[in-house]
């Protein structure tokens, strides 16, 4: 049972590419902590793509600052970053606050001003909500995950339709 809505996202978007930095700005945000793996690419994919390239210089044209927050190994998340030249937090132990924590620091914000972007509510979410950080769901890129993932899915089925149930959203994953 779900006690709090401690796994609600503050907003559900199809795509990363779907979330404007008009939108962001008018809700206060200045920096942006982002997943990685099925958020920004494919949990298997090393490219970045053109569409996504483009998304990274529109944030930062807009002086929104990012930072990419993986609970993946260092090698993964390095090779993805220094492509963007981004800053990041490898084996970031999410939902737990510390790299949440850490990345609002290096960014030199506050909570209030941050947006956890993410495709998991057990990691992304619950973990962004932790530390009282706007929130915003992304639908998965790959419809297949890494091992370590997919008992996750298994338990944000049963938390959609928990969260379905008590009328808290009403949009598909």
């Amino acid at each position: 049972m779900i006690a709090k809505k401690q796994f609600l996202p503050n907003e559900h978007f199809k795509s990363v590419l779907d979330i404007k930095p008009e939108h962001l700005k008018e809700k206060g945000i200045k920096g942006v902590i982002t997943d990685l793996d099925n958020t920004l690419v494919a949990w298997n994919q090393e490219d970045v793509t053109p569409e996504l390239k483009d998304w990274f210089e529109q944030m930062k044209a807009a002086g929104i600052k990012i930072t990419i927050v993986s609970n993946n190994k260092l090698s993964r998340v390095r090779a993805f970053s220094n492509l963007v030249e981004l800053p990041y937090i490898f084996r970031a132990r999410k939902p737990l606050r510390r790299a949440f924590k850490q990345a609002i620091k290096k960014m030199g914000l506050s909570k209030d001003e941050v947006v956890v972007i993410g495709d998991q509510l057990i990691t992304d979410i619950w973990g962004g909500n932790r530390v009282g950080a706007h929130t915003a769901l992304v639908v998965p890129i790959a419809s297949s995950d890494g091992w370590a993932t997919q008992f996750n899915r298994k338990m944000e089925r049963f938390l959609f339709s928990a969260m379905r149930r008590r009328g808290w959203i009403n949009w598909e994953d």
